[in-house]
């Protein structure tokens, strides 16, 4: 191998841990393929697993300052219902809000609406705390009614979250299956006019999917902030206090569960809708946070190497998801270092072994940039099969801003490589944006 051909591999490999285009063909396939080829046999699976169903079902939404979007996601949660017109319950925690959350909850006369007011200093101790609280009650209140926790499903839609009008039915149908503890529902981005909007919906809408139904077959299913839903019984199991302080409380609570010998599933049959952040700052703010609470989780590399309830095969995707950030960050350091010595050796006329000459750097920079947009385009190719709901040239233009999309994880993971080493855990809240009113709420029945 030449030292062109060697600096070409160099960058080639770059590429590939950063766009996976390797993996997006095993993943393209189960994002295509899964749910038809599958589908039986996990309705087969929880049929044969007993009747566990649950029967009844709370709707946690946990709220600080979301004046703009919270009647909406209350009005959606109150139209819910399960089987045979099962009807959710809604506890809204408002953790010491300090805007017009109070008033704008106050003027829901809803019987099933549930509101729970926490105040200073307990409020705002992270969304870990308030989802605890939360169930917590919802424990006390399922005791006092004398109805077994296995039978009683918690869910936790966020602030801005709107869930499809079967969650529940889909939700009750996989936790049939008495080895289900919990159900992770697809997410999926309402606000997707704008490109990053768009690019959000094409992570969630393909790429994540895709992942969980992968995780689906291999049993490491993760949960999400979003459209997370658990029996209480399996909550009960963790303690009083299931969600910790982590900065992905979410990811957290899905590592105990399979530590416990939890089975969690994923469906793609119902989703939970969210807002998009689209300014870049704040998408950058947002997944620093995502980075750095999976840089937390890694504490938990050990047991699961220990743990005689995780198989290898699970093992190996865990271990990919929680190590990835890391490994790209170091790559792309050792890269950048050799980039830039290889180009300041062109540019004062010393060039370095691995980059003799421009025309080298040139071909370098074009495999990287073909590499890096390939897989975009491909899972633009898949959410327009899947979803269907967006027109073939806005996801194109979404597949093409795609590597950026990358680019920004990347320097999202190196400011959260920056806060863990100094210690850094606060964050503000992500800002919402204003929506319009949905109809009115359903009916007490």
């Amino acid at each position: 191998m030449t030292a062109s051909q060697g600096w070409l591999f160099a960058v080639a490999g770059y590429a590939l841990l950063l766009a996976w285009p390797l993996s997006t063909v095993v993943l393209v396939w189960f994002g295509v393929r899964y749910v038809g080829t599958h589908r039986a046999k996990v309705v087969n699976r929880a049929v044969a697993g007993g009747d566990a169903r649950p029967e009844h079902f709370w709707v946690i939404v946990p709220a600080l300052n979301e004046e703009a979007v919270v009647a909406n996601t209350v009005s959606a949660a109150l139209g819910l219902h399960g089987p045979a017109g099962t009807l959710a319950r809604v506890l809204v925690v408002d953790d010491g809000s300090d805007d017009r959350t109070p008033e704008v909850l106050a003027a829901i006369d809803h019987p099933r609406l549930h509101i729970m007011r926490r105040e200073l200093p307990e409020a705002r101790q992270g969304k870990g705390e308030a989802l605890n609280a939360a169930y917590r009650h919802i424990s006390m209140l399922t005791a006092q009614a004398g109805v077994s926790p296995e039978r009683v499903v918690i869910g936790i839609i966020d602030g801005d979250g709107q869930g499809s009008e079967n969650i529940l039915i889909e939700v009750s149908r996989l936790m049939r299956d008495s080895n289900v503890g919990a159900v992770q529902v697809q997410v999926r981005i309402r606000n997707r006019n704008k490109i990053l909007g768009a690019v959000q919906d094409l992570e969630f809408g393909a790429i994540v999917d895709a992942c969980q139904n992968l995780r689906d077959v291999l049993d490491t299913v993760g949960l999400g902030g979003n459209g997370q839903f658990s029996r209480l019984s399996t909550l009960q199991s963790l303690g009083t206090a299931p969600w910790s302080s982590c900065l992905v409380e979410d990811m957290e609570l899905g590592l105990r569960m399979h530590l416990d010998g939890v089975s969690i599933r994923y469906t793609s049959r119902s989703s939970v809708t969210q807002q998009a952040v689209v300014d870049v700052r704040r998408l950058t703010r947002q997944r620093t946070r995502w980075a750095q609470g999976n840089m937390q989780c890694a504490r938990y590399l050990g047991t699961l190497f220990s743990s005689p309830r995780i198989a290898r095969s699970a093992l190996m995707e865990i271990m990919h998801y929680l190590l990835s950030p890391w490994a790209n960050a170091i790559v792309t350091i050792l890269l950048m270092i050799m980039f830039g010595s290889g180009a300041l050796g062109l540019a004062i006329g010393h060039p370095v072994l691995f980059l003799p000459t421009w025309a080298a750097l040139a071909e370098s920079i074009v495999i990287w940039a073909v590499v890096t947009t390939i897989p975009g385009l491909i899972w633009a190719m898949v959410h327009k099969y899947k979803r269907g709901d967006e027109a073939m040239p806005r996801m194109m233009v979404a597949a093409l801003a795609y590597p950026a999309f990358l680019v920004l994880g990347l320097a999202a993971t190196y400011r959260a490589l920056g806060r863990q080493a100094s210690g850094r855990q606060g964050w503000a809240k992500t800002e919402r944006l204003a929506e319009e009113p949905l109809a009115a709420l359903p009916t007490a029945a």
